[in-house]
């Protein structure tokens, strides 16, 4: 039994230093891992800041264009418009009237 109570915590402090050990390098490691993703993702982000004026254009154009049809849609509603009315107007006036 005095064999185990001086065994123990032997093995015990052993496995507690192999652990430590072991966390170390896995935070050493996920710095430099992470220094490495920092680095990516700058040159991800000076990448799409070098396409922002490309953006820009393409969503310039697209808001003239969309400006655009909506004026010829506008247009041809309100010439419609004109026209479906008096339609309209003479048939309940016929309906009116063979009532």
């Amino acid at each position: 039994m005095d064999f185990w109570l001086k065994f123990l915590p032997l093995i015990i402090y052993i496995l507690l230093i192999i652990l430590l050990v072991v966390g170390i390098i896995l935070g050493i490691k996920t710095i430099i891992t992470m220094s490495k993703v920092e680095t990516v993702v700058d040159n991800v982000n000076k990448k799409v800041e070098s396409l922002n004026s490309i953006f820009n254009i393409i969503d310039f154009t697209t808001d003239r264009i969309t400006n655009m049809a909506d004026k010829v849609v506008d247009f041809l509603a309100n010439l419609f418009m004109k026209i479906w009315p008096k339609k309209r107007i003479k048939e309940e006036d016929e309906n009116g009237k063979e009532e």
